[in-house]
């Protein structure tokens, strides 16, 4: 439940880089054109930081959870190797939909100041986007798998009992 509320969360920072973005082409470049656009990104990069850091966390933690639950259990170990799978898959994505964000936001900073050009942040913020979307898919597909195997680990540990 909590990985599907996170992916929410994920789901609306896209949506605010949307927003940002439409405001960023759309609106006069005047001071509340501006401050508007920075807000809206600041906002989503906030929450896409929030939602990807916190699935990794719990993507860690029922790792360990788990863990415990296949030593005490007396499970096969493949269960705990499935969640370093999780893991392993989704972490580089994850965290280049960061890192991306991240150089978007910093980036945009610098084509205000007139130190970056202005194709350099259109650019990042169209790979922002697509690195977002993957790392979203990709994490609901995972959590999804995590959450079966949660499930069938209680099931098999519950039918033991």
């Amino acid at each position: 439940m909590m990985g599907r509320a996170l992916l929410v969360v994920g789901w609306m920072a896209t949506l605010g880089f949307a927003a940002s973005a439409g405001v960023g082409y759309f609106l006069p470049r005047i001071d509340e054109g501006m401050r508007l656009h920075i807000l809206l990104a600041l906002a989503s990069s906030l929450l896409l930081l929030f939602s990807h850091c916190w699935i990794m966390f719990y993507l860690i933690g029922t790792g360990r959870a788990i863990k415990d639950a296949v030593r005490v259990g007396g499970l096969p170990p493949e269960f705990y190797e499935r969640t370093k799978d999780f893991k392993n898959r989704s972490y580089p994505s994850l965290m280049l939909a960061v890192g991306l964000a991240m150089a978007t936001f910093i980036l945009g900073g610098g084509v205000y100041t007139g130190a970056v050009p202005l194709w350099v942040h259109h650019g990042l913020f169209w790979l922002t986007l697509a690195a977002q979307l993957r790392a979203l898919v990709l994490e609901g597909k995972v959590l999804g798998a995590n959450d079966r195997l949660m499930a069938d680990i209680n099931r098999r540990l519950g039918a033991a009992a």
